[in-house]
């Protein structure tokens, strides 16, 4: 691979979904069964004994991962999958209707809280609140004002450039998105090297816990949480771990 590679160099229209989705998640990993766990968690926390739902979410960058989805579909009427890979939008578009029965040992982790609980048809659910995937760019978040209410970003900025100044930017243009006080999480590959996807290389950017604080700050509020996974089980070569964010954007 080049040493350097920005988003617009990659060919993302290429990307090979079902390659991706049968190495990651035909089964679920330990990891993803960590992340979903604190997730969950920080959503609940948040709006459990509110009352009312929110009215719009967003999952940035979704790919043919279902799970950022799940962890918001208890608290708003809406959510919105923004994808730029072409493939990646048509298998989001054919699980709408009644996604793969993979994806139920994801769901059944959530339900340990009550939100997620009291969802008697969680396929149902997420037929009506979750939206045809919309063809965007993260980066294209940066030029509009903040419309959604909660957002996920999971494995997006660090995995799309090799260039530390679009990761940042990334960051900040999904910050930008959400309203003020709209609780978050979004995920990250630690010292990611690339990752090959079929016979594509894609890039990503080497990045840690630091540089991910670096990124955040003075956008997010003082209680949020931002951690290296205990999870030491990779899911493939080329990184060294994972760091995760939870948190609300600075009102």
């Amino acid at each position: 691979m080049a040493d350097h590679i920005l988003n617009a160099d990659a060919p993302w229209d290429d990307f090979d979904t079902r390659e991706y989705i049968g190495h990651n998640y035909l089964v679920m990993q330990a990891v993803d069964e960590e992340i979903i766990t604190l997730v969950r968690d920080h959503f609940s926390d948040h709006f459990e004994g509110r009352g009312d739902r929110v009215p719009a979410g967003i999952d940035v960058g979704a790919g043919p991962n279902l799970y950022p989805a799940f962890t918001m579909l208890p608290w708003c009427d809406s959510i919105t999958q923004l994808e730029r890979s072409a493939n990646n939008r048509e298998y989001l578009l054919r699980q709408r209707d009644w996604y793969e029965p993979h994806w139920d040992p994801f769901w059944k982790v959530l339900t340990e809280r009550r939100g997620y609980r009291d969802l008697d048809n969680p396929r149902e659910r997420f037929k009506q609140v979750v939206q045809e995937p919309v063809e965007g760019s993260l980066f294209e978040l940066c030029a509009g004002k903040p419309r959604w209410d909660i957002g996920t970003m999971f494995f997006v900025a660090e995995s799309i450039t090799t260039s530390l100044k679009e990761f940042r930017q990334g960051v900040h243009c999904f910050m930008n998105a959400l309203k003020p006080g709209a609780p978050f999480a979004t995920a990250f590959m630690e010292h990611s090297q690339g990752y090959r996807v079929g016979d594509i290389e894609f890039p990503a950017r080497d990045i840690d816990k630091e540089e991910v604080e670096r990124a955040l700050d003075g956008l997010v509020e003082d209680d949020v949480q931002i951690t290296r996974l205990e999870t030491s089980d990779l899911v493939r070569d080329g990184y060294t771990g994972m760091i995760l964010a939870r948190g609300r954007r600075k009102k």
